[in-house]
């Protein structure tokens, strides 16, 4: 499942929420849930920026140089 940086923000805003309104034990699950998102969230902006950087909108197509002889 893609998420979006929104859908991302939004789920951060409603863990925070959910944090500061519940008891220590619920607030320390809530934590930990943010703490893999945030972790997975920089992981996947920071893993996506490398492919289209390696894409630079040419194609090489090798299969035709051996038409040549």
């Amino acid at each position: 499942m893609d998420f979006t940086s929104h859908d991302i923000a939004v789920i951060e805003q409603a863990l925070q929420i959910a944090q500061r309104s519940s008891d220590g034990s619920k607030a320390r699950h809530f934590q930990e849930v943010l703490a893999k998102l945030r972790m997975n969230a920089e992981a996947a902006m920071s893993a996506g920026a490398s492919p289209a950087a390696s894409m630079d909108g040419f194609r090489y197509d090798y299969d035709d140089s051996s038409d040549l002889s």
